[in-house]
């Protein structure tokens, strides 16, 4: 005869101190602070057309959650094969705009796994090791990156003047469109400069025969 006692005598009452309340907290302590230093180093690296604030948040939420997931996982390993079949189904459909929010999105979750494995140090130490790359590489200056002018003329004379001011400016200079139309033209560049200053833009506008004259940071998006 069942007794009142083993009502309660189940897997899922037995399970519930299989991860103790001190872990828990510093488990999801630890997962939160290296979410947020997560976060501030794609705010600090980001170069991106419009911020997205709402991602840096996902940032931090996703290494919590990882790190939930995980000690869920490493306490059960019946759990741990159910919950590899429940998160087969799941889909995803957002677009990833920007190839290094990709990165930002793997980061999270390894520190999340990592964390909750037991392994602090590593966690910790790899995810500043991580960041510093980050910020060496990303805000890294450089002239040799692309530019797209567009620049619209009136006749053949005025394409001559505006392929020799770019020439004088850029290091290299690549005519990527042309439209003609009866007494208008339009010509469309990828040029590298050979420093930051975009002052030529001005003379270029201001030549005979030019209507008008636009330069714009060239990043893959705007074709």
């Amino acid at each position: 005869m069942t007794s009142f006692s083993d009502i309660f005598k189940s897997s899922f009452l037995q399970n519930v101190t299989a991860v103790s309340i001190v872990d828990m907290v510093i488990a999801l302590l630890l997962a939160f602070c290296l979410g947020v230093f997560i976060f501030m180093i794609y705010k600090k690296t980001y170069q991106g057309v419009m911020y997205s604030a709402s991602f840096g948040v996902t940032l931090i939420a996703l290494t919590m959650i990882t790190t939930l997931v995980i000690l869920a996982v490493t306490s059960n390993v019946v759990l741990s094969l159910g919950m590899v079949g429940a998160l087969s189904i799941v889909r995803f459909r957002t677009a990833i705009k920007e190839p290094l929010d990709i990165a930002y999105l793997f980061w999270a979750i390894a520190a999340g796994i990592v964390l909750a494995a037991g392994m602090i140090p590593l966690a910790v130490f790899g995810s500043l090791f991580i960041g510093i790359i980050l910020v060496l590489f990303t805000n890294r200056k450089t002239y040799t990156r692309p530019y797209i002018a567009v620049v619209e003329c009136a006749d053949g004379g005025a394409e001559k003047e505006v392929e020799s001011c770019l020439r004088a400016h850029a290091d290299r200079t690549s005519l990527k469109s042309k439209t003609v139309r009866k007494g208008h033209m339009e010509l469309t560049y990828e040029i590298r400069l050979k420093s930051d200053d975009t002052s030529f833009i001005n003379e270029i506008s201001s030549a005979s025969g030019v209507e008008s004259a636009v330069l714009v940071t060239y990043n893959g998006e705007y074709m």
